[in-house]
């Protein structure tokens, strides 16, 4: 079993077909017995990526609503959700002085950080952090992450 930590870059494929959905599809089966974790936000940026393809006329609506529904049931029942309280957004904050981040990405970085440290606390096996994200997954492994792009695995 393995803990990954997932940002919208990465999660979002297992929703739509791009460059490493199937990987993606593949990690995310429960059969397979690993842990996704994510933000609360990530839901957010998943949902408002599938708004911009339908937008841009790559998804109809009906079956955007279902994939929101698919987003939403697997945020209840398969993720591990991390909530950006008030110590992660400190972390996201000086992780910004460190690492070249935007906001959300800092949030994402910061969260995996704390999971990182909440499973090594543990005695348990360190995590992975998916993402597409060149700049993201450079600050993880700057971080002492380590990562993995799903575009890396067509």
């Amino acid at each position: 079993m393995t803990t990954y930590y997932a940002d919208s870059s990465a999660l979002v494929k297992r929703y739509v077909t791009e460059t490493g959905s199937d990987w993606v599809q593949n990690l995310c089966d429960p059969a397979t017995d690993h842990v996704i974790a994510l933000t609360y936000i990530g839901l957010v940026e998943i949902a408002a990526a599938l708004a911009m393809k339908t937008r841009q006329g790559a998804l109809s609506s009906p079956i955007r609503d279902g994939l929101l529904r698919d987003l939403q049931r697997d945020g209840r029942d398969q993720y591990w959700l991390i909530d950006a309280d008030q110590d992660i957004i400190v972390r996201a904050i000086e992780l910004t002085r460190r690492q070249k981040l935007r906001g959300y990405d800092a949030v994402h970085l910061a969260c995996a950080l704390f999971l990182q440290e909440t499973l090594l606390s543990h005695h348990l096996s360190g995590l992975v952090l998916l993402s597409a994200d060149q700049e993201l997954s450079a600050a993880a492994r700057a971080e002492g992450l380590m990562t993995d792009d799903p575009n890396e695995h067509p």
